[in-house]
């Protein structure tokens, strides 16, 4: 009877041993995944700031550079066309995300050209709320930068973890997969042509 026993005991032990180890691994995929998310969160949110500074930024340059008529209205143009590529978190890859860099891309380079336009006007680059505008702008930006390092940060550590062995057979047992990198497009690496 007591061999019986013991053996029970064990091998209720090692089912125990298990189950807490498959719930570990389990629970730590599904933290770092949302980690995930609420790290996208971030940077939608920094990406949200910016196009928000950019009617009054269009604003404030408006009133100095009304016959700039093409240029306000460009950044007005790719504005609405990065507002309107939304990327869902759970559904990541990389065309997604090439779509949604190639809006924000427009939106920079409108953005840069405005910058052009504001060169011509000194009083306008004297303006106390175009500066402050303009100093928001630069710090929005540093900000999106840090948000998508932090973003490729957490993608990086859950794709280590899910493929690290055993954790990969866990991963893909339960649907776990590698989640795709922000990728800057590579027409950033050639800085742009800015000329007066």
């Amino acid at each position: 009877m007591n061999k019986k026993l013991i053996t029970i005991i064990v091998v209720v032990l090692v089912l125990i041993f298990f189950y807490l180890y498959f719930k570990s691994v389990y629970n730590k995929m599904v933290v770092m995944e949302e980690g995930i998310n609420g790290q996208w969160a971030q940077v939608e949110a920094s990406y949200q700031r910016r196009l928000d500074l950019i009617p009054n930024l269009v604003s404030t340059v408006k009133g100095y550079a009304a016959h700039e008529k093409e240029t306000l209205e460009g950044v007005v143009e790719a504005r609405s066309k990065a507002s309107s590529v939304n990327i869902n978190a759970e559904n990541m890859n990389e065309a997604s995300f090439q779509k949604f860099q190639q809006a924000q891309e427009g939106l920079s380079t409108a953005l840069q050209k405005l910058m052009v336009v504001v060169e011509r006007y000194p009083d306008l680059k004297a303006n106390q709320n175009f500066l402050e505008l303009q100093a928001q702008l630069e710090g929005t930006e540093n900000r999106i930068n840090n948000e998508r390092r932090k973003f490729n940060e957490v993608v990086q550590a859950y794709n280590a973890q899910i493929k690290k062995f055993p954790n990969n057979l866990f991963a893909s047992m339960f649907g776990f997969k590698a989640r795709d990198y922000f990728k800057s497009d590579p027409a950033a690496a050639t800085a742009p042509k800015v000329e007066f």
